[in-house]
């Protein structure tokens, strides 16, 4: 999907509220979360390049969110060919 903010797709799709933003930087894929429940969320957090995401998905302990489904690099890679 697309709008002005860029391609994304829902991280839950029970959940319409978030966004995952993907984007390509200096041949990187990268990363970026809208909550319309969270509009600061958006200003406060930028473009998060996926291998960041991989370190901090190491350490992460939270059971209630799995980042690697959040952060889906497969997803990210199709709607950015398609784009």
């Amino acid at each position: 999907m697309k709008d002005e903010r860029g391609v994304y797709y829902y991280p839950n799709i029970q959940n319409k509220k978030v966004r995952m933003y993907v984007r390509k930087l200096e041949g990187e894929i990268c990363f970026r979360l809208l909550n319309s429940d969270d509009p600061g969320l958006w200003e406060e957090h930028g473009w998060v390049p996926y291998e960041a995401i991989k370190q901090a998905a190491s350490m992460h302990k939270n059971k209630n969110f799995d980042p690697n489904q959040a952060y889906d690099l497969d997803v990210a890679k199709v709607l950015l060919e398609e784009e």
